[in-house]
């Protein structure tokens, strides 16, 4: 519910920012808080409530809830408002409340596993220290320097790699199972030596765009790395599963990630193009899209819903990534008097006031049927 809410309410008050209507009085300009706050605001509210949804199914061991829950909303609320500046301390204090989050999430989960001995899957801890990592290093280079480079690219280097992680191991299996129910014979290949190699790739391609990102050999990794994720991507069968908005998602999500990495590699052989293309895509269709994909399939999972979107739920989807290419490839369109950014940033508020009118009634009210 904050992850949806705020994705929606952030958009609204950058606008306002962007159009000199309002000044963020914290210690972020306003496009690194904008940025910030999407990268370490919005995404880590949901990879929390995914992993205090997938680790009990993980481990066996009964959910976080109750006041240990509530707590955890509050240091994430309470790091939203100290970035705004609500508190008027310095940045290191400011980074010091807000990265507590993280660091408390990171415990937990490891805490959980490591009881449960559930050793496969502590790789997430560390993409959650990964992040908590960016996320220091954004408040340091802020101090240091006045604004960011570096950090916000580590930022996204650190979200579409868990996703590729956490996005390669359930996209394959929800897919596989929905054909089956269909009693499609083919079906999408398991995690395998190609995939290894893939993801490897991608951590050096994203990698050498944090540390070099100049560098020709950064666009021949980060055009190698699109390839490959593309070639990963086809052999999950996802044009089999067009009949499932809730599939389809998924699917459409990871493709985002491939195309934004590869508009990545674009200014780097080529000037008249810039990053904001690229990051676009990769923040607003593919992490956007992923993470709506998997909030949405959780929520109905786990209030005893069936898995489909229905036509609100597709209309939203569709508006997010529309915004994504929108915002990336046609910024400078004015029709109506009312710029690219503006029509893609009305669209992606649009998406999440749907999301949050359909489900927010599901995740206030009683499971329907067994629990």
């Amino acid at each position: 519910m904050l992850a949806t809410g705020f994705a929606a309410l952030a958009i609204i008050l950058w606008i306002a920012m962007w159009s000199g209507e309002w000044q963020v009085t914290g210690p972020f300009s306003p496009v690194d808080w904008h940025i910030h706050e999407m990268l370490f605001g919005y995404s880590s509210a949901v990879i929390c409530g995914f992993l205090l949804t997938a680790v009990p199914n993980w481990t066996g061991l009964d959910p976080i809830k109750g006041w240990p829950l509530a707590l955890a909303a509050l240091l994430w609320l309470a790091g939203r408002g100290a970035v705004f500046g609500l508190t008027g301390l310095s940045n290191i204090w400011v980074m010091w409340i807000e990265g507590s989050f993280l660091a408390s999430l990171a415990v937990v989960t490891a805490v959980q596993l490591i009881v449960s001995r559930n050793w496969r899957n502590l790789v997430v801890v560390g993409l959650v220290g990964l992040l908590l990592g960016a996320d220091i290093w954004f408040h340091l280079e802020v101090n240091a320097t006045g604004s960011t480079d570096a950090s916000r690219r580590a930022g996204f280097a650190v979200i579409v790699l868990m996703i590729m992680v956490i996005g390669g191991r359930i996209i394959p299996v929800f897919t596989r199972n929905w054909l089956v129910a269909q009693r499609v014979t083919s079906l999408p290949r398991g995690f395998g030596r190609f995939d290894g190699l893939s993801l490897l790739v991608a951590v050096i391609a994203m990698g050498l765009w944090v540390a070099m990102i100049d560098h020709v050999i950064t666009a021949l990794a980060l055009v190698a790395a699109s390839i490959m994720h593309l070639i990963r991507m086809s052999r999950w069968q996802g044009l089999r599963v067009l009949r499932s908005a809730i599939l389809l998602m998924l699917h459409i999500s990871y493709l985002c990630l491939v195309i934004g990495i590869a508009l990545l590699s674009l200014p780097i052989v080529n000037p008249d193009f810039t990053q904001v293309a690229g990051l676009h895509v990769l923040g607003m269709g593919g992490i956007g899209g992923m993470t709506i994909a998997v909030m949405l399939r959780a929520s109905m999972g786990h209030t005893g819903r069936k898995l489909a979107a229905g036509p609100m739920l597709s209309v939203a989807f569709g508006l997010i990534i529309v915004a994504a290419f929108i915002r990336a490839l046609l910024p400078d369109i004015s029709p109506a008097s009312a710029s690219g950014i503006v029509i893609a940033a009305l669209m992606w508020v649009a998406g999440f006031v749907l999301i949050a009118i359909r489900v927010w009634p599901w995740l206030t009210r009683p499971r329907i049927g067994p629990s």
